[in-house]
Protein backbone atom coordinates (compact mmCIF):
# COMPACT_ATOMS: atom_id res chain seq x y z
CA UNK A 1 0.00 0.00 0.00
CA UNK A 2 1.31 3.09 -1.04
CA UNK A 3 0.30 6.49 0.75
CA UNK A 4 -0.84 9.15 -1.45
CA UNK A 5 0.43 12.87 -0.84
CA UNK A 6 -0.97 15.60 -2.06
CA UNK A 7 0.76 17.30 -5.24
CA UNK A 8 1.58 20.59 -3.69
CA UNK A 9 5.14 20.11 -2.14
CA UNK A 10 4.58 22.29 1.04
CA UNK A 11 1.12 20.11 1.72
CA UNK A 12 2.69 17.35 1.05
CA UNK A 13 5.95 18.49 3.57
CA UNK A 14 3.69 19.76 6.39
CA UNK A 15 1.21 16.52 6.41
CA UNK A 16 4.51 13.81 6.36
CA UNK A 17 6.06 16.12 9.01
CA UNK A 18 2.77 16.22 11.34
CA UNK A 19 2.82 12.31 10.72
CA UNK A 20 6.13 11.45 11.70
CA UNK A 21 6.06 13.74 14.18
CA UNK A 22 3.15 12.31 16.02
CA UNK A 23 4.35 8.93 15.58
CA UNK A 24 7.66 9.79 17.07
CA UNK A 25 5.38 11.27 20.19
CA UNK A 26 2.91 8.54 20.82
CA UNK A 27 6.03 6.08 20.47
CA UNK A 28 7.72 8.74 22.83
CA UNK A 29 4.98 8.70 25.48
CA UNK A 30 3.78 4.90 25.51
CA UNK A 31 6.95 3.34 25.04
CA UNK A 32 10.34 5.35 25.39
CA UNK A 33 9.23 7.65 28.22
CA UNK A 34 8.18 5.07 30.55
CA UNK A 35 11.06 2.67 30.37
CA UNK A 36 13.36 5.73 30.67
CA UNK A 37 16.34 4.18 29.69
CA UNK A 38 17.13 6.30 26.43
CA UNK A 39 16.20 9.58 28.39
CA UNK A 40 18.68 7.78 31.41
CA UNK A 41 21.00 7.38 28.54
CA UNK A 42 21.34 10.91 27.00
CA UNK A 43 21.17 12.59 30.40
CA UNK A 44 24.08 10.84 31.82
CA UNK A 45 26.06 11.54 28.56
CA UNK A 46 25.06 15.01 28.53
CA UNK A 47 26.13 15.69 32.34
CA UNK A 48 29.59 13.60 31.46
CA UNK A 49 30.59 15.91 28.83
CA UNK A 50 28.65 18.99 30.25
CA UNK A 51 31.44 18.05 33.50
CA UNK A 52 34.19 17.29 31.40
CA UNK A 53 33.79 20.55 29.47
CA UNK A 54 33.23 22.64 32.86
CA UNK A 55 36.41 20.74 34.42
CA UNK A 56 38.90 21.48 31.40
CA UNK A 57 37.71 25.26 31.87
CA UNK A 58 39.32 25.02 35.34
CA UNK A 59 35.92 24.40 37.54
CA UNK A 60 36.11 21.96 40.30
CA UNK A 61 32.61 20.07 39.30
CA UNK A 62 30.46 18.08 40.81
CA UNK A 63 27.80 15.51 39.44
CA UNK A 64 25.08 13.03 41.16
CA UNK A 65 23.81 10.10 39.38
CA UNK A 66 20.31 8.32 40.35
CA UNK A 67 17.12 7.24 38.62
CA UNK A 68 15.59 10.42 39.51
CA UNK A 69 18.40 13.24 40.38
CA UNK A 70 20.75 14.11 37.58
CA UNK A 71 22.68 17.10 38.83
CA UNK A 72 25.65 18.40 37.31
CA UNK A 73 27.27 21.78 38.92
CA UNK A 74 30.41 23.88 39.82
CA UNK A 75 31.48 23.42 43.24
CA UNK A 76 29.98 25.95 45.98
CA UNK A 77 26.53 25.98 43.92
CA UNK A 78 23.78 23.63 43.95
CA UNK A 79 24.17 22.72 40.49
CA UNK A 80 21.55 21.95 37.48
CA UNK A 81 19.20 19.26 37.72
CA UNK A 82 18.60 17.64 34.09
CA UNK A 83 14.98 16.41 33.53
CA UNK A 84 13.91 14.38 30.78
CA UNK A 85 12.56 17.51 28.74
CA UNK A 86 15.71 18.93 28.83
CA UNK A 87 17.44 15.94 27.34
CA UNK A 88 17.01 17.11 23.79
CA UNK A 89 15.24 14.35 22.69
CA UNK A 90 12.68 16.35 21.64
CA UNK A 91 14.73 18.39 19.32
CA UNK A 92 16.59 15.44 17.54
CA UNK A 93 12.74 14.24 16.81
CA UNK A 94 11.94 17.08 15.38
CA UNK A 95 15.20 17.58 13.34
CA UNK A 96 14.76 14.28 12.38
CA UNK A 97 11.22 14.45 10.87
CA UNK A 98 11.68 17.82 9.19
CA UNK A 99 14.69 16.32 6.97
CA UNK A 100 13.23 12.80 5.97
CA UNK A 101 9.76 14.86 5.32
CA UNK A 102 11.36 17.72 3.58
CA UNK A 103 13.02 16.66 -0.13
CA UNK A 104 16.42 15.98 -0.90
CA UNK A 105 18.62 12.78 -1.63
CA UNK A 106 18.24 10.00 0.49
CA UNK A 107 22.05 9.55 0.40
CA UNK A 108 22.50 13.27 1.70
CA UNK A 109 19.62 12.53 4.77
CA UNK A 110 21.62 9.51 5.86
CA UNK A 111 24.38 11.50 6.78
CA UNK A 112 22.83 14.67 7.82
CA UNK A 113 20.54 13.34 10.06
CA UNK A 114 23.11 11.88 12.34
CA UNK A 115 25.50 14.50 12.13
CA UNK A 116 22.50 16.97 13.07
CA UNK A 117 21.54 15.05 16.22
CA UNK A 118 25.29 15.44 17.20
CA UNK A 119 25.28 18.86 16.65
CA UNK A 120 22.12 19.18 18.73
CA UNK A 121 23.42 17.16 21.53
CA UNK A 122 26.56 19.32 21.58
CA UNK A 123 24.74 22.98 21.72
CA UNK A 124 22.58 21.15 24.85
CA UNK A 125 25.83 20.52 26.56
CA UNK A 126 26.85 24.16 25.60
CA UNK A 127 23.37 25.22 26.87
CA UNK A 128 23.97 22.60 30.37
CA UNK A 129 27.60 24.34 30.74
CA UNK A 130 26.21 28.31 29.76
CA UNK A 131 23.37 27.48 32.57
CA UNK A 132 26.19 25.90 35.31
CA UNK A 133 27.89 29.11 34.83
CA UNK A 134 24.96 31.51 34.80
CA UNK A 135 24.29 29.53 38.56
CA UNK A 136 27.39 30.00 39.69
CA UNK A 137 27.95 34.27 38.59
CA UNK A 138 24.65 35.61 38.04
CA UNK A 139 22.17 33.01 39.98
CA UNK A 140 18.93 35.20 39.67
CA UNK A 141 19.11 35.25 36.17
CA UNK A 142 18.93 31.03 35.82
CA UNK A 143 14.94 31.47 34.94
CA UNK A 144 15.43 34.07 32.26
CA UNK A 145 17.99 32.41 30.58
CA UNK A 146 16.66 28.61 30.96
CA UNK A 147 13.15 29.51 29.64
CA UNK A 148 13.99 32.16 27.76
CA UNK A 149 17.56 33.27 25.87
CA UNK A 150 19.03 29.55 25.71
CA UNK A 151 15.97 28.36 24.08
CA UNK A 152 16.30 31.08 21.52
CA UNK A 153 19.77 29.85 20.68
CA UNK A 154 19.10 26.57 20.89
CA UNK A 155 16.12 26.81 18.34
CA UNK A 156 18.12 29.46 16.19
CA UNK A 157 20.44 26.94 15.66
CA UNK A 158 17.95 24.06 14.71
CA UNK A 159 16.88 26.31 12.50
CA UNK A 160 20.22 27.58 11.02
CA UNK A 161 20.57 23.88 10.51
CA UNK A 162 16.87 22.84 8.56
CA UNK A 163 18.14 26.19 6.14
CA UNK A 164 21.34 24.43 5.63
CA UNK A 165 19.28 21.19 4.68
CA UNK A 166 16.73 23.31 2.32
CA UNK A 167 19.35 25.55 0.63
CA UNK A 168 22.61 22.97 0.20
CA UNK A 169 21.04 19.62 -0.17
CA UNK A 170 16.95 20.15 -0.81
CA UNK A 171 16.03 19.40 -3.99
CA UNK A 172 12.59 21.34 -4.13
CA UNK A 173 12.74 23.90 -6.78
CA UNK A 174 10.07 26.14 -6.79
CA UNK A 175 8.60 28.14 -9.65
CA UNK A 176 11.12 31.00 -10.88
CA UNK A 177 13.73 29.15 -8.92
CA UNK A 178 17.39 29.46 -10.99
CA UNK A 179 19.68 27.41 -8.81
Amino acid sequence: MKLALPGNPLVRFLLLFILLYTIWYVFYQLVVNPNGRLDSMVINSSVACTAAFLKFLGYTVFTTHSETIRTVGIDGTHGLWIGDPCDGITLFALFTAFIIAFPGPLKHKIWYIPSGIVAIFVINVLRITGLCLVVLYKPNWLDINHDYIFKVLVYGFIFSLWMIWINRFSNLRLPGDTK
